[in-house]
C-alpha cells in the first residue's frame, strides 16, 4: 500500500462524482422528456431503458472481470474509454434524423452511463486502498447535490430550446468529466495491496458467485430492495396523484427525500467510526422498507411530505454502505467485479421495476403497487440482515 498520502483526493473526486451524476440526471432524469420530444410513445420508452438496462446488467460483470486481471489497463483508462464512447453517442443525438436510430443510440448512451457505475466507485474506493486522502462519503453526497442543481437548471433551459439542450449537456458534461479524470492521479495496482499475484481468477460468474456464496444471497436481497425502491421512484407522480398532489408536490417530495440523504453521505466517514459497515448495510433495507410502507399509508401529502426522511437511512445510506461493504468483503483481485454486481442488482431492480410498475397500476391501482412495493422491499431487508457478512 502507498504510504503517499498527503495529496487530497476529495475535492477532485468530488468533481468527478458530480459530473457523473449530471450526466444520469441529463440522461435517466430527461429520457422521458427527450425521447417523448422525439416522437416515441411511453410504451416504446419503457422498453428502450428496460433493453439498455438489460444489456448494462449482462456487460457490467463481464467488463469488470476484464479490468480486475492484472494485464487488464487500469480503471482510469477502462472509464476515458467509454466517456469518449459517451461523447461520441452525445454529439450522434443532434444529427440523427430517423427515429429508430435515435432510439438505438440514446439506448447506447442509457446503457453506458449504467456502465461507468462501478469503474467511478471502484475509482475511489481504489484510491483509498492505495492509502490516499480521500473521504467517499463528502463526494457521493456532492453528486447528489450535483444531480439535484442539474436537473433543476436543465429543466429551466429545455423549457425554452427543447430537447437539443439535453444532447448538447451531455457532451459538456462529458467534456469537463474527461478533463477531471486526466487530472485525477491513479495508477493501476496490478498485484494487489499484499503483493500476493497467485490468486486464482474468478472471471467466470459462477465461479465468482461460488466463491462469495453469502455475497450472492445478500444480491438477491438487494435486487428486492431496489425493485421496491424503483417502483417509488418511477411512479412518484402517480403516487402523488394519490394523495391529492400534482407535480409541485412531487418536485417538493423528490426534493425532501434527495436533500434528505445529504447528511448520511457526508458523516459516513464518521458512522464508520462508531459502527462496523455490515451493521450500517444491514440497516438500510428496514428502512428502504419503512419508506414503501409509509408510502402505501400515508393518507395525505403532509405525511408523504414526512415520510421522505427514510430516505436518510435508506438510499442515502444504501449509496456508501454497499460500496465499502463490497470493498471490505472483497479480494483485491475480485474488488472492481463486486462493485459490478452490486451495481447490476440496482440495474435488474429497475428493469424489473419498469415491466411491473405500470402494471400494476393500470390493473389493480397505486396502492396495489405500493403494497408490492413494500413486500418486496422486507424481504429483501430480511435477506439482507441475515445474509450479510461481518465486516473489520
Amino acid at each position: 500500500m502507498s504510504s503517499v498520502k498527503t495529496k487530497n483526493l476529495t475535492p477532485l473526486y468530488a468533481f468527478i462524482q458530480g459530473l457523473y451524476w449530471m450526466n444520469f440526471a441529463a440522461i435517466m432524469g430527461y429520457s422521458g422528456f427527450y425521447l417523448l420530444g422525439s416522437g416515441f410513445s411511453n410504451t416504446e420508452i419503457g422498453i428502450i431503458i428496460a433493453i439498455a438496462g438489460i444489456l448494462s446488467a449482462v456487460l457490467q460483470p463481464v467488463l469488470a472481470s476484464y479490468a480486475d486481471r492484472p494485464e487488464s489497463p487500469s480503471l482510469k483508462k477502462f472509464l476515458q474509454l467509454l466517456l469518449v464512447l459517451q461523447l461520441i453517442l452525445g454529439i450522434s443525438l443532434l444529427f440523427c434524423k430517423s427515429i429508430l436510430l435515435t432510439g438505438v443510440v440514446y439506448g447506447c448512451g442509457v446503457t453506458l452511463l449504467q456502465l461507468l457505475t462501478p469503474f467511478i466507485n471502484s475509482l475511489g474506493m481504489e484510491s483509498i486502498n492505495q492509502g490516499h486522502n480521500l473521504i467517499f462519503g463528502i463526494a457521493r453526497g456532492m453528486g447528489s447535490v450535483a444531480y439535484a442543481a442539474l436537473s433543476y437548471v436543465l429543466g429551466i433551459i429545455t423549457s425554452r430550446t427543447g430537447i437539443t439542450a439535453v444532447p448538447v449537456c451531455i457532451m459538456i458534461v462529458t467534456l469537463v468529466l474527461m478533463g477531471c479524470l486526466a487530472l485525477f492521479p491513479f495508477t493501476k495496482n496490478s498485484s494487489g495491496p499484499t503483493g500476493d499475484n497467485s490468486k486464482k481468477q474468478t472471471s467466470n460468474p459462477l465461479q465468482f458467485l461460488r466463491k462469495y456464496k453469502r455475497f450472492t444471497i445478500v444480491l438477491v436481497g438487494c435486487i428486492l430492495i431496489y425493485l421496491g425502491h424503483v417502483l417509488l421512484n418511477s411512479f412518484t407522480f402517480q403516487i402523488v396523484q394519490s394523495k391529492g398532489g400534482g407535480s409541485s408536490e412531487m418536485g417538493t417530495a423528490t426534493a425532501i427525500a434527495a436533500m434528505s440523504e445529504l447528511p448520511t453521505l457526508f458523516l459516513f466517514g464518521y458512522m464508520l467510526k462508531k459502527a462496523r459497515c455490515d451493521i450500517w448495510f444491514r440497516l438500510t433495507g428496514i428502512f428502504f422498507t419503512l419508506k414503501s410502507l409509509g408510502s402505501l399509508l400515508a393518507p395525505n401529502m403532509t405525511v408523504f411530505y414526512g415520510i421522505q426522511i427514510f430516505q436518510m437511512l435508506g438510499w442515502g445510506l444504501m449509496a456508501a454502505a454497499s460500496v465499502y461493504y463490497v470493498n471490505s468483503i472483497m479480494d483485491a483481485e475480485d474488488a472492481i467485479k463486486g462493485q459490478a454486481y452490486i451495481t447490476m442488482t440496482y440495474t435488474l431492480g429497475s428493469v424489473i421495476g419498469a415491466f411491473l410498475g405500470g402494471a400494476l397500476i393500470d390493473f389493480s391501482g397505486v396502492n396495489t403497487m405500493l403494497l408490492f412495493a413494500t413486500i418486496s422491499a422486507a424481504v429483501g431487508a430480511v435477506i439482507i440482515f441475515f445474509g450479510a457478512e461481518k465486516t473489520a
